[in-house]
């Protein structure tokens, strides 16, 4: 029997239908909500995430109110919205600490919002949820084209300025960069100095 390449993290994973604060860690992760629906009395809400296929994230009743203020009571609203949750371990029930997904973060906040929620019965304490910052546009241009410059000829250079051309109103910064190897390239090529 082999166990070479045997990856054994499927067989600790929680069977259940649920986002688990098991699963997650004290370092947030960010997820993108899917869908949103009705769940049962105990659970109302089941939050569909794109991390987490087949698996509902069931907010409790403070996280539940944290997303009514910061994005409405609308749940249609929050699909393509992003969030940063996490596994808060001090989080009580039952007078131990076992741990509770929180949401640290979320998208389409200006600023941070701070809310007393519930922390044990007749206990309230201010929790703050900041803003998530949009995930950083991916460029079209590949990260290879960098490379590609240092080694082109005379008639390369021509061709990267004409595909360059076609992404100066969407990538500004990442052209203007490459159009300066290109002309570093140039004058390489034509016995000018070296960068």
């Amino acid at each position: 029997m082999s166990t070479e390449g045997f990856d054994i993290t499927q067989t600790i994973e929680a069977d259940s239908t649920q986002v688990n604060a098991d699963e997650l860690t004290e370092t947030p992760r960010v997820v993108t909500i899917t869908g949103v629906g009705k769940g049962t009395a105990d659970q109302p809400v089941n939050i569909e995430l794109a991390e987490f296929p087949g698996k509902a994230y069931r907010p409790c009743k403070s996280m539940r109110r944290v997303l009514v203020n910061a994005w409405g009571a609308d749940a249609s609203a929050y699909v393509g919205r992003r969030m940063a949750i996490f596994n808060d371990r001090s989080v009580r029930w039952g007078g131990q600490a076992v741990g509770g997904v929180r949401i640290k973060a979320l998208s389409h906040i200006d600023q941070p919002i701070t809310l007393a929620l519930t922390v044990t019965r007749g206990k309230r304490a201010p929790y703050r949820v900041e803003p998530l910052p949009d995930e950083p546009a991916v460029s079209k241009i590949p990260a290879s084209f960098d490379a590609k410059i240092a080694a082109s000829s005379a008639e390369q250079c021509v061709q990267a300025r004409e595909y360059l051309a076609k992404f100066e109103s969407s990538e500004p910064e990442r052209v203007a960069e490459l159009l300066k190897l290109v002309a570093e390239r140039e004058a390489v090529l034509s016995g000018g100095e070296t960068a």
